[in-house]
């Protein structure tokens, strides 16, 4: 299956920041989109980084409450992990085990396309164990 399969399916709405947005209004935007992380878009539209709930807990812990009246820039990852559309989810599930994340935005021609999370690919891998289940009870009912 390919990533575009799975935009198809969940949808390509994006919960994005600016690098100005401060992690409070971050926070707020989190627990609204009910999401894990949020991609970072630069003015001119590319990405600039992603923040996590991951990376807000481990900052807060080192800096104290007085990071949350700062901007995202100062703990969003900058070096950010994409795929595309056409990149299989085998493919992907492989990228977000090596690199422990948990979060990937899609890109097309550079521009983001949609998000992709662990969570997506889990389920993904769900219906194709239960779809297999279905053929192999087919398969020995029909004896």
């Amino acid at each position: 299956m390919r990533i575009a399969d799975l935009l198809r399916k969940k949808g390509s709405a994006v919960a994005t920041v600016t690098p100005e947005t401060t992690v409070t209004t971050l926070l707020a935007g989190l627990a609204e989109h009910n999401v894990g992380a949020m991609v970072v878009v630069a003015p001119d539209g590319s990405i600039a980084g992603i923040v996590s709930e991951r990376d807000v807990v481990r900052r807060l812990n080192e800096h104290g409450p007085g990071l949350l009246d700062g901007p995202v820039s100062e703990i969003m990852t900058k070096l950010v992990a994409s795929c595309g559309p056409d990149d299989s989810v085998d493919q992907l599930s492989v990228l977000m085990t090596e690199r422990r994340i948990r979060h990937v935005p899609v890109l097309v021609d550079g521009r983001l396309a949609g998000i992709i999370s662990i969570g997506d690919v889990v389920k993904n891998r769900m219906e194709q164990l239960e779809q297999s289940q279905e053929q192999l009870q087919a398969y020995i009912s029909q004896g």
